[in-house]
Parts: C-alpha cells; sequence; structure tokens
C-alpha cells in the first residue's frame, strides 16, 4: 500500500513504536515525556514563553476546544469561510451560539485583502478565525497580511495550522498569532488522534469559559504543568509524537522538514504540467497538490488507484479534483509512478 494523503507513509521506527509494550500514563516517565513534547513543539512553531494542551481528539475537537472556552468569551468571530474547513469555524460558532461574520471566499481564491480590512473595520469583530491552508482547494492563505489587518484593528487572531505546520514557515512569535491549531496526522506525519493547541504568552491570564466539560481549557493547563492529562491519553500516539519530535530535532528543527515538502511539491507539479493537469488554487500550498483532471466520473481515479494498486489519493468535491499529500515518506520515483497511474485512469 502506498499513501499520498495524510499523513502518508510513517517512518517505520515510529510505526513500530505501536507494536511494543508502553509506560503507564500515571507515572514520572510519561510526564517527562510529555513535557519534553511540548518544549519541542513550541520551539518548531516559534511561541516563545507559550503553552501547549495536547488532547486525545481530532482537530475538529480542538477547533471546538477554541470556540467552547475562547470564542465564548468575545462578542464576535469572523470567520474565513475558504472551504469545508473553513466554515467549520463558521459552524461551530453557530452551535455553541458565538455571534460570526461568514466571510465566504470562492473555492481556490485568494482572499481579496482590500475588501477584508473594509469588511473587519464595518463589522468590528473581536476574534478571527480562519485557517493558514484551506485542505479542500490547496489554498496558502497570507498569514502577515491577515495578522496586519487583525492587529490593526485590535482582533485576536486563532489560526487552524493543520495542515501548514511543518509544510510552510510560520512563526507565532513573527506573526503575533493568540492560538494555533494543529494535529498529529499531517506535518507531524504520525497516525490520527491527537491534537495540538499551542497558546501565546500573551494567554497566560487570560479568564476563559468552561463550556465544555471534556475539552475544558484550565482542567488541561492544570494537569499539563505535571506532564499529564485529565482523562486517560492515547499513549500510544503521545509516545509516537515525542519520538517523531526528537526525530525532527536532530535532522534541525522544522526547516529540513519544510524544504522536503517543498522539493516534493515542486517535482509533483512538474509532473501535472507534462500531464495537462490544471492547479486551481491562486496560490497554492506546499503541503497538497490539488490538481484538475480530465476525469469527469464518480472517482474513476481514486477508485482504480484503490482497486489495482493499493494506493490512495484524495478525492475532492469536484469531479476530477483530486489532492496529493507531500507530507511523509515519498520519492521522486514514486511520485513518476503514481502520475503514470493517474494518467492511466483519466
Amino acid at each position: 500500500m502506498k499513501s499520498y494523503v495524510f499523513p502518508g507513509d510513517i517512518d517505520e521506527s515510529i510505526m513500530q513504536i505501536g507494536a511494543q509494550p508502553f509506560l503507564y500514563m500515571r507515572t514520572d516517565a510519561f510526564s517527562e515525556i510529555n513535557k519534553e513534547s511540548e518544549r519541542i513543539l513550541l520551539d518548531l512553531i516559534h511561541c516563545t514563553g507559550g503553552r501547549t494542551i495536547i488532547y486525545t481528539g481530532s482537530g475538529t475537537g480542538a477547533m471546538s476546544a477554541v470556540v467552547e472556552n475562547y470564542c465564548t468569551t468575545k462578542k464576535k468571530a469572523f470567520v474565513i469561510d475558504g472551504g469545508s474547513f473553513g466554515h467549520r469555524w463558521f459552524q461551530l460558532c453557530e452551535y455553541y451560539g458565538v455571534p460570526a461574520v461568514d466571510y465566504t471566499v470562492p473555492f481556490a481564491k485568494e482572499i481579496d485583502y482590500a475588501d477584508l480590512e473594509s469588511s473587519i473595520a464595518k463589522e468590528q469583530p473581536d476574534v478571527f478565525l480562519c485557517q493558514h491552508h484551506e485542505t479542500s482547494s490547496g489554498q496558502l492563505f497570507d498569514l502577515k497580511e491577515i495578522s496586519r489587518i487583525c492587529h490593526k484593528y485590535q482582533v485576536s487572531l486563532v489560526v487552524d495550522v493543520i495542515s501548514s505546520f511543518l509544510a510552510e514557515e510560520l512563526s507565532m512569535d513573527d506573526l503575533d498569532l493568540d492560538i494555533c491549531v494543529t494535529s498529529t496526522q499531517k506535518g507531524l506525519n504520525i497516525p490520527p488522534g491527537l491534537s495540538v493547541l499551542f497558546f501565546s504568552k500573551k494567554l497566560d491570564n487570560y479568564r476563559f469559559n468552561h463550556k465544555g466539560y471534556y475539552w475544558d481549557f484550565d482542567d488541561n493547563f492544570s494537569n499539563l504543568k505535571r506532564g499529564q492529562t485529565p482523562y486517560s491519553p492515547a499513549t500510544i500516539l503521545y509516545l509516537q509524537l515525542h519520538a517523531r519530535l526528537k526525530q525532527l530535532q536532530a535532522e534541525g528543527g522544522e526547516q529540513k522538514n519544510i524544504e522536503e515538502v517543498h522539493r516534493r511539491a515542486r517535482y509533483f507539479r512538474t509532473l501535472c504540467q507534462q500531464y495537462g493537469w490544471d492547479i486551481p488554487a491562486e496560490n497554492p500550498s506546499m503541503a497538497i497538490t490539488g490538481f484538475q483532471t480530465r476525469d469527469t466520473s464518480e472517482r474513476r481515479i481514486f477508485k482504480g488507484l484503490i482497486e489495482k494498486y493499493e494506493t490512495y489519493i484524495m478525492p475532492g468535491s469536484i469531479p476530477g479534483f483530486y489532492r496529493v499529500s507531500h507530507m511523509g515518506l515519498q520519492s521522486d520515483e514514486e511520485l513518476d509512478q503514481l502520475a503514470q497511474r493517474i494518467h492511466e485512469f483519466e
């Protein structure tokens, strides 16, 4: 089996952790592992003096936690709705009764930043929710410009970096971000099941709400001071996360990983050009390549790759639109073969 979906193919040493005996969670040894994981995570995203919460749960769980604990303390949210994941922020605000502006950006299009600034000035929100990379389309938004606008109008900035962390340049310090959300099955390249929230030091004394039992920020912060979680964690995933973070640290940090992701993306995009596949995103992220094939059937390419070659790519919401992740283990030769096989089923 070959995977070009998230998290992609995973290093064998990380996978083997799942087959080994594991620590009991309520031990000093497990606590020290989690404390070290937090230190490395904060270093990778450049969040000086910040804090993390590591949840057993998907990225949507962490997004929900942000809305429950943080956005419910605000008067109005402003959401960049550029695809299915951006729309999820708006749905969460609706669910928890947070007044929110649904600022819609067409599929794979860049934000009109002049219009965005006008809308912010008019609506006067106090929290801004967006994706760095809208994974459904492949579009990368300009966080520098978003940050400039938010800070001009004193709007707190919360960013879903689930599919850009360790794939794109990202510094919470430089961008002055308040909260970021990520999860383990993308740039971290381990199995799904954990999500991570990063908190700026500015929020150290913030009075969060208590709208959700499992996701409660204060309860999790209290436990994480001693390297623990309030409830039973997915222990093996915590161990795999720690091992992967140590691996990244030994390789010199996030930069090498980002450079390799970018190299793969550029290479695969030369193949897309050869086969005549358009890349709709106006500012495409390097995390994935979203490309339009000539397949007008009901996911013929997607199904054919699975049935004949045991290979996975990501289908999209538009007929013939597919996405290939550049995270995980993949060689140029494998990308050559993948492109040939996609073309075979067109």
